[in-house]
């Protein structure tokens, strides 16, 4: 059985810490990339039974924002340009 050395180890923890912080959506505006958008608006409208609306407002604020607040509902003071974004009727535009 070959041994791993302490760089091939080393590399391993490196890759795995960077994945786990890449899955990661919370956090403040510019914490996610627009590649992120899609996933991160997967996970936050999984919740709503109303899927196509959600989906197309969060990407939508998501690629402006640069942010999605963490978990399905709530939690928007992480993304303040998230949680400011009105409709002409002065609602939350963002889910």
């Amino acid at each position: 059985m070959a041994r791993l050395s302490w760089a091939s180890i080393a590399l391993i923890l490196i890759l795995a810490i960077s994945f786990a912080v890449e899955v990661s959506y919370a956090g403040g505006e510019g914490s996610v990339t627009i590649e992120q958008c899609p996933p991160a608006c997967d996970y936050r409208c999984s919740a709503t039974s109303h899927q196509k609306p959600c989906l197309l407002y969060c990407n939508m604020c998501c690629k402006k924002c640069l942010c999605v607040p963490s978990g399905t509902y709530g939690h928007k003071e992480e993304c303040p340009c998230y949680n400011n974004w009105k409709t002409k009727e002065g609602k939350p535009k963002c889910p």
